[in-house]
């Protein structure tokens, strides 16, 4: 296994390719085909997708039936075989072919100098500016047969799917332009078939607002059908006797928006994009729906045909040509953000108030130690109040110290309080622990500085227990602060600890998206000044439990590890089960380089860090052993709590179920391929 190598970890390059057509000149086309897939193939590309009628122009109208125009297309097809004999790339051109009594509008299937097979457009449209079928054949009912073409017959036939015989999941169906705007485009039913790459050879001339309409049916092919979309529209060349062109190029994949180019070039352009196979192959694998629906038309489906080739793909370190966030639960672009957060706050907020809404109405009681987790809670809590027109006031918060609460985090826990009008009160749990401590015979009662797990725990569980019976004593719920990243690695005391509330709104919320939700909080003017001031200064604050003494803050990750490589860990694993040696290489790719990339609006700059393959390695395996073979016990007893996040919860009842007593050393087998 070469580690650097996309092809081995699951991807595919493919390339949405438009250019200068010249109409009626089809040997002049071919030529401009394999200018672009000579570059193609510079650059790794596995599938290479061009526009519709490509090799005569599609604005080319009566002209089409011609026999000088079509002779030279069969020419022009031999040449494109020929030509390809050396390249990488399946080649799909447009290129119209006389077969039985018509002409068909056909993608062409090339690849190292061999014609795979040739799919026809299944809908010609003969509405608005478009008069196809005064020319062209529909071949919706095209299934089995074959053509003539360059003197052998090969498939032709809308029922034709391409695999790769030495790339996994790399399976290909083209469609014609037009087959994409109708109700039942013939790519539904190819992927229900098995194709995960569906390809598009489009003519399209541009009117205002289709650029968008088009970006819209591509994403929703691609969400729809769990699939890569490929895209390539006419541009340049095409006559303006009463229409335009732009060259609209753009690949989708499970509707994420991979590459586009610039509209209206002035040149050949193509939009390259890796397309993961992998993850196609584990949404579809995950979502059963989407094979009984390939049960319920298994008539249409059932009788497509496979044609194998292989593409000897590259072995090489080619890079990686998708965007990969750092920080997957916390997208780049600022919009996105900004919606991401506005949904997952109030997601929080709603379900919080409905649960206290089912229960009778109860106080909410929770602790408020000054660190992220607490104050998003808190937050939280007191929306949920504002909402169901109760009183801030039954929120009753308290601040519980313990040997190494520092009086910075303490003071911003009391300030924060305040500041939102909740019942604050601080209860010093010191003495009850080193009672505690005492009694059981701890080395620390007897003046020893021993600061072990029982040191810490103690505290956290007095914590809990004393929270769990305030809410007895005066009517109230525990509110539970822990959030998503901790139930992944484990990180909380369990039962009596932090582990266990009432209900815990945090627990579908990542460490690395708490930051953005509390920016948010202030950006958007939830609260008053001096509550944003507040959030703002804990904001701040180093990530620590607080529970050793000492002159240097215990920092929880120099322990566990940084949250940021653990949540894109997380959110491969939980999302789309990938392998850790695949995740190892698309987090080296995410963070190897600090300058390289998008960073979430509003990331400090000091805290922009890098990670080298070493250190990516060690957290993995942290992570695998926490993950898979510890921590587990802790989330299949966690307390109710709504999901957020598409990349997933730990719920027992709901995203994740899994076995308590499992062993991680698959996936370490599997991390031992990432080098050293």
């Amino acid at each position: 296994m070469n580690f650097w190598s996309i092809y081995e970890h699951g991807f595919a390059r493919v390339a949405s390719c438009t250019g200068h057509t010249v109409i009626a000149d089809p040997r002049a086309n071919a030529e401009a085909v394999l200018r672009q897939a000579g570059r193609c193939a510079e650059e790794g590309v596995a599938v290479a997708v061009f526009p519709e009628l490509g090799l005569t122009g599609y604005s080319i109208e009566d002209l089409l039936l011609q026999d000088a125009v079509l002779d030279r297309v069969e020419e022009a097809v031999e040449a494109v075989r020929a030509g390809s004999a050396g390249l990488l790339p399946v080649l799909v051109v447009g290129a119209p072919l006389r077969h039985r009594n018509r002409v068909y509008n056909c993608a062409v299937f090339v690849h190292r100098g061999r014609i795979l097979g040739v799919a026809p457009k299944s809908y010609p449209p003969n509405y608005r500016e478009f008069y196809e079928r005064r020319q062209i054949a529909a071949g919706d009912d095209e299934r089995g047969g074959t053509i003539r073409i360059g003197g052998e017959s090969v498939p032709f036939g809308v029922d034709l799917l391409f695999e790769a015989e030495d790339v996994p999941g790399l399976v290909l169906h083209a469609e014609v332009c037009e087959d994409m705007w109708v109700p039942v485009p013939p790519s539904a039913e190819a992927a229900l078939a098995g194709a995960t790459v569906l390809l598009n050879l489009s003519g399209s001339p541009i009117t205002v607002g289709r650029a968008e309409d088009r970006k819209l049916l591509c994403r929703s092919a691609s969400q729809r059908c769990l699939a890569a979309y490929v895209y390539a529209a006419a541009g340049l060349g095409e006559s303006s006797t009463d229409l335009s062109w732009d060259g609209q190029t753009m690949i989708y994949e499970n509707g994420a928006l991979l590459a586009e180019t610039d509209r209206f070039p002035l040149d050949d352009q193509y939009a390259v994009a890796d397309v993961d196979l992998d993850l196609l192959r584990q949404e579809r694998a995950r979502m059963g729906s989407f094979d009984d629906n390939r049960r319920t038309h298994a008539a249409r489906t059932g009788d497509f045909r496979t044609l194998p080739f292989r593409l000897d793909p590259p072995t090489a370190d080619l890079g990686l040509r998708r965007r990969v966030e750092r920080f997957p639960f916390v997208p780049a672009d600022p919009q996105r953000l900004a919606q991401d957060c506005y949904e997952a706050y109030n997601i929080q907020v709603a379900a919080l108030q409905q649960r206290l809404a089912a229960i009778g109405g109860p106080k909410v009681v929770i602790g408020v130690s000054g660190g992220l987790d607490s104050t998003h809670a808190l937050i939280v809590a007191a929306r949920a109040m504002d909402r169901a027109g109760r009183p801030r006031s039954d929120i009753l918060a308290f601040t519980l110290p313990g040997f190494a609460t520092g009086e910075h985090t303490k003071g911003n826990a009391h300030r924060l309080m305040n500041s939102l009008g909740v019942t604050a009160a601080e209860l010093d749990i010191t003495p009850t622990a080193r009672l505690m401590l005492e009694e059981m015979g701890h080395p620390f009662a007897a003046g020893e500085p021993v600061y072990d797990v029982t040191f810490e725990n103690v505290q956290a569980g007095l914590r809990t227990d004393y929270l769990f019976r305030l809410a007895n004593q005066r009517g109230g719920i525990v509110l539970g602060t822990g959030d998503l990243s901790e139930l992944a690695l484990g990180w909380s005391t369990y039962g009596v600890g932090d582990q266990m509330s009432h209900y815990n709104v945090n627990s579908g919320v990542p460490k690395t998206l708490i930051q953005h939700l509390i920016r948010w909080v202030i950006s958007s003017e939830q609260f008053d000044a001096e509550t944003s001031r507040t959030l703002a200064a804990i904001l701040d604050t180093e990530i620590s439990p607080e529970l050793v003494p000492g002159e240097e803050l215990q920092s929880t990750e120099s322990k566990i590890g940084p949250y940021a490589l653990h949540d894109f860990t997380l959110y491969q694993v939980l999302r789309h089960g990938f392998r850790p040696s695949k995740i190892a290489f698309l987090a080296w790719h995410a963070w190897h380089d600090r300058e390289a990339g998008a960073w979430p609006p509003g990331f400090p700059e000091g805290e922009r860090k890098a990670y080298d393959l070493a250190e990516i390695r060690h957290w993995l395996d942290y992570f695998c052993r926490r993950f898979f073979a510890f921590a587990q016990f802790k989330r299949s007893a966690m307390p109710n709590g709504p999901k957020v996040s598409a990349g997933g919860s730990l719920s027992p009842r709901g995203d994740w179920r899994a076995p308590s007593d499992s062993s991680a050393k698959a996936w370490l087998h599997d991390l031992a391929r990432v080098p050293e």
